[in-house]
Formats: C-alpha cells, sequence, structure tokens
C-alpha cells in the first residue's frame, strides 16, 4: 500500500505523520526507528535515559534498577506540555533524544510526525490485554503500531461539596439538563456562589468535554489526508451550553488555579467542580479546609441513560526513535506500565492513577484523604474509566490549545454564548490554515 500524509515534500516524516492518525499499518515497522538499527542490548550493561516530569519518578525507576543491574534507568526531570515536545523535537533533530519519554496523550501524533517515536509494537504489542480499549487506542493512533505503553489514565468527573449541596437541597445532575437546573438553583440559594466556573486557560478540559459529546477534531483516511473538525455538532454543543450559562451569569467566568479560583473552592463559593481522578492531590493545596466535604460522581451525559466521559490528561512511557537499546527502553516502558509492583509505586510516588486496568482498584490504592467519607472513590473511578471515549488527536494540537486561549478568553469576559461559538469557529480556522501552511493534505470536516 502506497502511503503518505501528502504533503508538498513527501519524505519520512510525512509518511510516519500519515500512518500514526488511523488506518496506515502495513508498512510502520518499515518507518519506525527501534527497527533501523541494532538494539545493541546483549553488547553489556545497558545505561537509559528517561525524560519525565512526574514528580519522585526516579524512586520508581530505582526499584527497577535494583532488579536490574544490567539495564539501568536514569530520570531526568523535565517541563511538561509544549516544552517537553518543543525540547523533544529538538532533540531528536540533534541527534540526542532520551531513550525514554513521559509523552501525553495528545502529544502523540507531533512526536510521531517529527519521527521522535520509534514502533516498539514488537516488543510490546502483546501487553493490549493490560489496559482498556480506549487507553491503547490512544498509543496505536488506531493502527498496528505502538508508540508508547499507557501510564496513567485521566477520566472526567464531576465533583462536588457534599455539605454544601445538602445545605442548599442540590441534587448532583446526571444529565447537563439537570446541570444547568441545579446551576441556577445554586445562584437561587447562595446568590454569591456559583456552582462553577468555565475557564478559558484550560483547552484541555474543554477537549474533553467535547470527547464526551462526540468530538473529533481531527481524523485522516487511508491516504493519510487530514481532517480538522473541531467545530463539529459534538464541539458546538458544548460551547454553545458552557456560553449560555456564563452569559445568563449562573456560572462563573474565571479561569482556575489562580489564587481567587483556590479561595473560591476553599471558602465554597464554588460549589462544583468538573475535573480529572487526580482533582484530589489538587484539593489538598488548593482547598485545604474542605477536607471530607467533597464527593465525586459520574460526569452529567447528554442523553439520559448515556454512560460516557471524556479525560483531561494522561500520559505514556515512549522509546525514541534516536534510542541504540529499544529492546532494554521498551522492557522498562513495559514493567513500569503493567509490574504490580510498580504500579503501587507509580501510585505512591508521582501520585498518578495507573492506566493499566490492575492498577485502577485493589491494595495498591487507598482512598484519598479528602475523600474519606467516600470508601468507594477508587471502584466508582475505575467504573468511569472504563468508559471514556477515545480521544481523536492530530499534529499541531499547540495551535488549537492557543486558539482556545485567545478565543474564549475573550469570549468569557465579554460573557456572550454568540462569541463562545464565534470562538470556536476561529480555533477551527486557525488550527486548519495551520496545517495548511505546513504543508498536509487536510479538509475542513
Amino acid at each position: 500500500m502506497k502511503m503518505s500524509i501528502h504533503r508538498r515534500q513527501i519524505s519520512r516524516r510525512s509518511m510516519l505523520a500519515g500512518a500514526a492518525a488511523l488506518g496506515l499499518t502495513s508498512t510502520l515497522a518499515a518507518c519506525g526507528g527501534s527497527d533501523d538499527k541494532d538494539s545493541g542490548d546483549s553488547s553489556g550493561p545497558v545505561k537509559l535515559t528517561y525524560w519525565s516530569w512526574a514528580p519522585n519518578m526516579e524512586k520508581v525507576a530505582a526499584i527497577w534498577n535494583k532488579k536490574n543491574p544490567d539495564i539501568t534507568v536514569t530520570v531526568s526531570k523535565q517541563a511538561s506540555g509544549a516544552e517537553i515536545v518543543s525540547k523533544l523535537i529538538t532533540a531528536k533533530k540533534a541527534g540526542n533524544a532520551p531513550d525514554l519519554i513521559q509523552a501525553e496523550y495528545q502529544s502523540l501524533p507531533t512526536l510521531v510526525s517529527n519521527d521522535v517515536l520509534a514502533d516498539i509494537s514488537r516488543y510490546v504489542g502483546d501487553a493490549k490485554s493490560e489496559f482498556a480499549e480506549g487507553a491503547w487506542k490512544m498509543v496505536t493512533l488506531g493502527t498496528d503500531a505502538v508508540y508508547g505503553v499507557p501510564q496513567d489514565s485521566a477520566p472526567l468527573m464531576f465533583y462536588y461539596r457534599e455539605d454544601l449541596f445538602k445545605q442548599h437541597g442540590l441534587s448532583v445532575p446526571k444529565t447537563w439538563t439537570e446541570f444547568a437546573e441545579v446551576a441556577r438553583a445554586a445562584k437561587k440559594a447562595a446568590p454569591d456562589a456559583y456552582l462553577t466556573t468555565f475557564s478559558s486557560n484550560d483547552p484541555g478540559l474543554f477537549a474533553g468535554l467535547a470527547q464526551q459529546a462526540g468530538g473529533q477534531w481531527w481524523t485522516v483516511d487511508g491516504g493519510g489526508k487530514w481532517s480538522v473538525g473541531i467545530d463539529d455538532a459534538g464541539t458546538r454543543q458544548v460551547a454553545e451550553f458552557w456560553g449560555g450559562l456564563v452569559q445568563e451569569g449562573v456560572i462563573d467566568n474565571q479561569p482556575m488555579y489562580t489564587p481567587a479560583w483556590n479561595q473560591a473552592l476553599n471558602k465554597g463559593t464554588h460549589l462544583a467542580w468538573i475535573s480529572a481522578v487526580w482533582a484530589p492531590g489538587v484539593l489538598v493545596s488548593s482547598a485545604p479546609d474542605t477536607k471530607g466535604k467533597w464527593r465525586m460522581a459520574p460526569l452529567p451525559q447528554w442523553k439520559s441513560g448515556d454512560n460516557v466521559t471524556g479525560s483531561w490528561g494522561g500520559s505514556s512511557t515512549g522509546v525514541s526513535s534516536d534510542s541504540k537499546h529499544a529492546e532494554a527502553a521498551a522492557k522498562f516502558a513495559r514493567w513500569i506500565n503493567t509490574d504490580p509492583e510498580a504500579l503501587a509505586a507509580l501510585v505512591k510516588y508521582p501520585a498518578v492513577y495507573p492506566a493499566a486496568t490492575k492498577g485502577q482498584s485493589g491494595d495498591i490504592l487507598t482512598t484519598p484523604e479528602f475523600f474519606s467519607n467516600q470508601k468507594d472513590f477508587y471502584t466508582t473511578a475505575a467504573e468511569i474509566a472504563a468508559t471514556a471515549a477515545p480521544s481523536a488527536w492530530g499534529p499541531n494540537v499547540q495551535t488549537a490549545y492557543t486558539a482556545f486561549q485567545d478565543g474564549f478568553g475573550s469570549a468569557t469576559k465579554a460573557k456572550k454564548e454568540a462569541q463562545f461559538l464565534s470562538a470556536l469557529s476561529t480555533m477551527q480556522s486557525k488550527t486548519f490554515d495551520d496545517m495548511k501552511k505546513q504543508g498536509f493534505e487536510v479538509t475542513e470536516a
């Protein structure tokens, strides 16, 4: 099968970009960096470098190193988000990318299209059974290739102040229609408070909400031709819904992760928070006075009876195409994300929620201190994680995210529903134009 991304200049990078998206599986082995060089794993002791931003990851690696003296892993602490992606691409161009990479799911298409990640399917392909289908699809990008082993999962959930809900006679919403009703009731019961806020600083949350609504921001056909559909029906539904509530004045328009937001959570002037499974760790520092007052429930649904959620975050462990020890690196990537002792260490030290299904329940997890009143926290979390919709990422996520912050920043300040929708249209056009400028063959959905 002839395959390319249909850039103006067809190259190995363009072939990988096309293959990375969907249905382009038959020649990935020929393109993958790990298959192009001698693994070097049998030539003596192996030393690997692992770029990670997770706190205390070196403590997890130390367990491996003690058991595997012939393959030692050194963790190099990095920044997360766009910064590590930029550094990795630069390192790849210089030919000195690290052996192992902690890569967020949304960055995988960008890293693959820049030939940063190797296809490690021959080493870890049979690990598929360790993960939920949606999590595994995140690292295969819809192909037979495997560009990483899922590390942590970040399903979206509804967090609420149980004491304030009881005080104001509010019910936990099961649908988004009920959510709007609860927002109005909360504002009426406590005029100086809001149910929650819409944050224009956090495109990852918006993306997760769009995923739940069926949004497919990037897709690609069997010939490697991309389509950008950020302003699809599902995402427009989400933008219109939140824009309407902000305009109505029953949802706050302040960004998250600011001193004002922390105070709103701590003082109870925000009664709820839509966030991912990692939220308890944030509440410890953002709302220290509210310990034991929160509960978690599944995300409201667009249609009664549905059972689906989106994700906000999550990452994988990949092997770089520069690594001379791909097999050894893949062995570590598999171990850290599937071995019971490693999973327990991931929970204990970096405090991640494992993507491996066996790491999402049992003695590995203990009830978060902020949810001492909800002993089934992780049992419920595992049930929700299994319903996460697969994400559809593209090679220029950061462009889309920047456009979101600019457009929705203005829209939230104006408190105009119409501007939420126009901001979404601008986000679509800027993302499309950027891909076209880069040389991708692309259409608008």
